[in-house]
C-alpha cells in the first residue's frame, strides 16, 4: 500500500499557513535540505572517492579534520548563502564568524551549524549527521564583531539534524513541535514519516561515555552507578547503556523511543566548560528536546538560558526523557548544597 506523505515543501507551506512561517525561512529551510542531500551522497560514495581519510589540518578546537568534515562544511557554505536574509554563518569548522552581509538589519538570519557530527565513525561505517540553528536578529547591527552572534537557545526560530544513517533522515523544528522527514531512493524528497515527535517522560536507558568514569563528577557517578545497580537498586529497575560517540545517533534514539544523553563537565574537560559546543550542538538540540517535551540542562541550569561567551563555547549536556534529566538536576542541586 502506498501512502501519500508530505514533502518537505508541502509541509513548509502548510507550517506558513498554519504558523506564519516566513517565505524567506522556508526556502532557507529547504536549502540546508538540499546541503544534506549533498552531503548524504557524498557519505555514501566516500569510498569510492577516496574521501574517508583525514585531511591533514585542524579546525579551531584542534581537532583533526577528516575530509568530508571540510567537503561538507563548503556544502553548507556554499547553498546556506544562497537566502538573501542570512547576516552570519557559524561554523564549528572555522575560527572566525563568517558575515555575509556589511549591514545586518533587524529580522536578518543568523546560521550556526556543525556540518559534520562525529565523523571518526566514517570509517567504519557508522552513523554521522549535521546539526543547525537559526536566530533571527531582533534589531539593526552596525559593529559585526564575533561578539553580535552569541545570542541565548532561547531566541532560536528553527533547529534541526540530518542524521546519515540507514537511511537519511531529516529532523526539524520551528517552535510547534517537532517532525521527522526521510530521504525517499529515487526521487531524493524529503517525506514526513515521523510526524508531532515526543519523547516519553521516563525511561531505561541512558548514553555516556564510560571510559571518563574518573573523571566525572559526584552526582554523574552516582547516577550511573545507580542505574547499573538494576532492580535490586535504588532504581528498581534494569537501564541499559549505549555510546556511539555521535550526539546527533545518540539525541536521534532518544527521541525515537526515549532515554537520556550525557555529556557532562567533569574534571579532565572543566578548564574547556565540557566537550561539547553551545551554539552549534547544545542549543539546537535542546530545542528540539525541550519542542518534544524532553529536557535540556547543563545539570544545574537549562541548556537554553545559558548566555553564551564565546561563539565555539563548549559547555556540560544533559538532555532527553525529562524525569531522568530532572533526577540528575536534582543530584547537582544536592551536591552543591
Amino acid at each position: 500500500m502506498t501512502i501519500d506523505r508530505l514533502t518537505l515543501r508541502k509541509f513548509l507551506l502548510q507550517e506558513e499557513e498554519k504558523h506564519g512561517l516566513g517565505h524567506e525561512l522556508m526556502m532557507l529551510i529547504e536549502d540546508i535540505g538540499t546541503s544534506c542531500r549533498i552531503i548524504a551522497h557524498q557519505i555514501r560514495n566516500g569510498p569510492f572517492l577516496d574521501i574517508l581519510g583525514t585531511a591533514e589540518t585542524e579546525n579551531v578546537q584542534g581537532e583533526t579534520q577528516k575530509q568530508l568534515d571540510v567537503i561538507a562544511n563548503d556544502i553548507f557554505l556554499s547553498h546556506l548563502s544562497n537566502c538573501s536574509r542570512v547576516a552570519a554563518l557559524v561554523s564549528e569548522e572555522i575560527d572566525n564568524v563568517i558575515w555575509l552581509k556589511d549591514t545586518p538589519k533587524k529580522g536578518d538570519y543568523l546560521v550556526y551549524f556543525d556540518p559534520l557530527d562525529g565523523s571518526s565513525n566514517l570509517n567504519v561505517n557508522m552513523s554521522v549527521g549535521s546539526i543547525f540553528s537559526v536566530v533571527e536578529l531582533d534589531e539593526d547591527i552596525t559593529d559585526l564583531s564575533n561578539d553580535v552572534v552569541l545570542i541565548k537557545g532561547s531566541k532560536q526560530i528553527c533547529a534541526g539534524y540530518a542524521l546519515y544513517g540507514p537511511s537519511t533522515s531529516l529532523i526539524l523544528s520551528t517552535g510547534n513541535g517537532v517532525n521527522g522527514f526521510t530521504q525517499k531512493i529515487g526521487s531524493g524528497e524529503f517525506l514526513l514519516t515521523f510526524p508531532d515527535m515526543r519523547l516519553p517522560e521516563e525511561t531505561a536507558e541512558f548514553a555516556i561515555n564510560a571510559s571518563r568514569f574518573s573523571h566525572w563528577e559526584p552526582p554523574i557517578r552516582r547516577y550511573v552507578e545507580e542505574c547499573l545497580e538494576g532492580p535490586k537498586g535504588p532504581r528498581g529497575k534494569s537501564f541499559n547503556m549505549r555510546w556511539i560517540a555521535s550526539m546527533v545517533a545518540e539525541v536521534h534514539r532518544i527521541l525515537m523511543r526515549g532515554g537520556v544523553f550525557l555529556y557532562p563537565k567533569d574534571a579532565n574537560n572543566a578548564s574547556m566548560g565540557g566537550k561539547l559546543r553551545l551554539l552549534y550542538e547544545a542549543n539546537p538540540m535542546g530545542f528540539i528536546i525541550e519542542q518534544a517535551g524532553g529536557k535540556a540542562s547543563t545539570g544545574r541550569s537549562r541548556i537554553l538560558d545559558e548566555q553564551p561567551a564565546g561563539h565555539h563555547q563548549r559547555i556540560s549536556v544533559i538532555l532527553g526523557s525529562k524525569a531522568e534529566v530532572e533526577l540528575i538536576d536534582s543530584y547537582h542541586l544536592e551536591a552543591d548544597g
